[in-house]
């Protein structure tokens, strides 16, 4: 069945539609205005150092599936209330989210379709994760989240 409820197009159909193409050149082009020089792992991924809360956030930017996906870890386990974290990804996030792996670090995500992709998007895609990855380092690091570890 195409196009029907939850389905996702897939890598050859964003292809055909000229979509991942596009999408690669305006990430690029993102990249290239902020004057950052990312690490390319392979074609339609970048490896990126942004300054958050006094040190880098590394972070990964893919074309996959017909999004553009930014993820980075923000903090290691156990240095987030998670109550915090969801509070957050209702209330105050937009584009962006946060999820736990299963050793409970913290990440911040983002995605945004590839079809019609433009650098500003991009650009605002990167800001809004480093705004979130400041929020949780800066909450992590403050008396009240120290408070709510020690229980």
């Amino acid at each position: 069945m195409q196009g029907g409820c939850g389905s996702r197009p897939t890598a050859s159909d964003a292809d055909r539609q000229g979509v991942r193409p596009a999408a690669v050149a305006a990430v690029d082009a993102a990249l290239h205005a902020a004057g950052l020089d990312p690490h390319r792992p392979a074609p339609g991924e970048w490896g990126v150092a942004l300054p958050c809360a006094g040190r880098p956030l590394h972070v990964g930017i893919a074309v996959r599936a017909g999004l553009v996906e930014a993820r980075a870890e923000v903090l290691g386990s156990a240095a987030a209330d998670p109550a915090w974290l969801l509070h957050r990804n209702r209330r105050a996030l937009r584009v962006v989210r946060y999820a736990t792996s299963a050793a409970g670090d913290v990440w911040v995500h983002g995605d945004l379709p590839a079809a019609g992709l433009t650098a500003a998007a991009v650009d605002e895609l990167l800001g809004r994760l480093v705004e979130a990855a400041d929020a949780a380092r800066s909450y992590a690091s403050s008396p009240s989240a120290a408070i709510v570890r020690s229980r």
